[in-house]
């Protein structure tokens, strides 16, 4: 099928105005209050098991995520509690990474919890960072590694206002 001159141009116009993607797309943050935490027995390797411990993410009663943290063996650091998150699309960029973070360092019976992510994972690393996690990121680590630990006294900076 031939196209007319103002086909393709209406067509390379198209293609040359860049469309904003579902990921970057500006989303309304959600409070700290609407984020709610329910303790699951999680599966093998996703929090199960005696040392495990996870969580269903939901926002105003709707799933979005899970989390939850393993006792792992893994060189440099020996046997730590390890923390991963995983968000459902439709529901990243609305801090709710932060305050799940948040949430589940302060609900596990761990005092010291480590969060791997890729380096890349920048989004990532800014939700742990506020949550109270610092990099622990050793020269020769191929991936970011982040550390929290519970405070005495009861002062955990974010942790303490989710």
């Amino acid at each position: 099928m031939a196209r007319t001159i103002d086909q393709r141009a209406k067509l390379a116009n198209r293609r040359a105005t860049p469309r904003p993607s579902p990921r970057v797309a500006r989303r309304e943050p959600v409070a700290a209050n609407q984020v709610v935490l329910v303790r699951t027995p999680g599966t093998k390797g996703r929090g199960g098991g005696r040392d495990g411990e996870a969580w269903r993410i939901e926002v105003n009663g709707k799933r979005c995520g899970t989390v939850f943290i393993n006792l792992i063996d893994t060189p440099p650091l020996g046997l730590h509690a390890s923390l991963q998150i995983y968000l459902n699309l439709a529901n990243q960029g609305r801090h709710i990474g932060q305050i799940a973070y948040a949430k589940a360092a302060r609900a596990s019976r761990y005092d010291t919890i480590y969060a791997h992510m890729q380096k890349a994972n920048i989004a990532s690393a800014r939700a742990a960072e506020q949550a109270g996690f610092v990099d622990a990121t050793a020269p020769q680590e191929r991936q970011k590694v982040m550390v929290w630990r519970r405070k005495s006294d009861g002062q955990e900076g974010l942790a303490e206002e989710t």
